[in-house]
């Protein structure tokens, strides 16, 4: 059988030399400093409309069906003080930085010089995980914008060994995990920046300046004002809570705006989806062993079988886990107290939810220490309570890897 060579398609194609060239459109967004905030002249000195371009209406709302995450926090949601909206604008800011940061080509080239400078004896605090550039520029970027805010006294970060003090009168306090899940980066997996506000605790004042740090740093997480965090996936999403619900907002690329697309997320009070690291399973205690075995074969209360979906991603597990239900967790001794188990927990329960360390409520714990780690669950509230029937559920040994 003879065949038939068919030869490539390449039209001939003769372009005018005259043709425009048109110069890539590059956009600037301001800091928060260069901003015009107009203070809407209402009774309520706490009332703070921002106008952005979907517009906002004398009474501080939203027009055009939109509402910008400022707008959300001025007048026109829920009436945050002044001082509050400010900082929330310098942390979206600086989430809007890491965001771009991580989706940069160049991202991959930062991983591989930590790999160079962890290689190369760089020194790093027993009670951390060893810190890579994206996780130092994200802290970095996250510090410079709550010094610019005037309103910080003092962040503490996983990123650094004790608090850091930035101002006298500063009248909040701001605990973070700069980058949540950063080794995920190279893969394209979700990571994420955690973060959670506290008022400054006037009465440590007279304190040296060392000890007030730690001791504002170490509030419980009863006394949060505001928590959230931002995923940073296919969409970037800051999830947030001020005290009256869980409510998401999605980046709009074309603005630079936080857009509400996910107000007052209600956890469903019980799911199908469980997220675990299951490849721990022979180590883990015989109460966590025996609840995973029930749900699986769909014998639990939920006759339902329930899945495995587990990214180790926290920031990711956890948004899927608000928004569709389950529990997500890890068991062992390794998530921290003060930003990442507190501030979560505040999320979850302000959708419904409910956050344990397997025995106890996180929120009522009292830190001991800056990187205190303990185990975490996080879920629907039915969840929770079926998971915490079974008593034994922490992993407290180790065996065969490191924390």
């Amino acid at each position: 059988m003879q065949t038939t060579a068919i030869p490539p398609f390449n039209p001939p194609v003769a372009f005018p030399s005259n043709l425009p060239r048109f110069p890539p459109i590059i956009r600037h967004f301001p800091s928060p400093s260069k901003l015009r905030v107009p203070i809407a002249m209402a009774s309520s000195p706490s009332g703070l409309a921002v106008g952005s371009r979907t517009g906002a209406d004398s009474s501080g709302a939203a027009i055009d069906g939109l509402c910008t995450l400022t707008d959300f926090v001025g007048k026109g949601g829920i009436g945050l003080g002044d001082d509050l909206v400010l900082l929330l604008t310098h942390i979206q800011y600086a989430c809007k930085k890491i965001a771009a940061l991580v989706a940069s080509p160049f991202s991959s080239d930062l991983q591989y010089l930590a790999g160079l400078a962890a290689g190369g004896g760089v020194v790093v605090g027993s009670e951390r995980d060893a810190p890579k550039p994206l996780d130092i520029v994200s802290n970095e970027i996250i510090l410079s914008s709550l010094r610019n805010s005037g309103k910080v006294a003092v962040m503490a970060s996983e990123e650094d060994d004790e608090p850091v003090w930035i101002r006298d009168d500063g009248p909040f306090v701001v605990v973070t995990d700069p980058l949540d899940g950063s080794r995920n980066i190279d893969a394209s997996i979700p990571t994420g920046t955690i973060f959670g506000v506290y008022k400054r605790l006037v009465e440590l004042d007279n304190l040296p300046r060392e000890e007030k740090a730690v001791l504002n740093s170490l509030q419980s997480g009863s006394k949060l004002l505001a928590a959230g965090y931002v995923l940073y996936s296919s969409a970037t999403i800051l999830c947030a809570s001020f005290g009256s619900g869980t409510h998401a907002f999605t980046l709009d690329h074309s603005t630079g705006d936080f857009i509400l697309t996910h107000p007052h997320i209600k956890i469903p009070p019980r799911g199908q989806i469980y997220s675990v690291n299951d490849a721990r399973y022979f180590d883990w205690p015989e109460g966590l062993r025996q609840y995973i075995d029930t749900i699986r074969q769909g014998k639990g209360k939920n006759p339902k079988k329930y899945s495995a979906r587990y990214i180790c991603s926290l920031v990711a597990d956890l948004h899927r886990t608000l928004l569709y239900g389950g529990v997500a967790m890890n068991p062992r001794d390794h998530l921290r107290l003060v930003y990442e188990a507190n501030p979560l927990s505040l999320l979850v329960e302000q959708a419904g939810g409910r956050g344990s360390d397997g025995k106890n409520r996180i929120l009522s714990m009292q830190p001991g220490k800056l990187h205190q780690r303990l185990p975490l669950f996080l879920g629907s509230l039915e969840d929770m309570e079926e998971l915490e029937s079974y008593g034994d559920v922490q992993q407290k040994v180790n065996p065969g890897y490191e924390v």
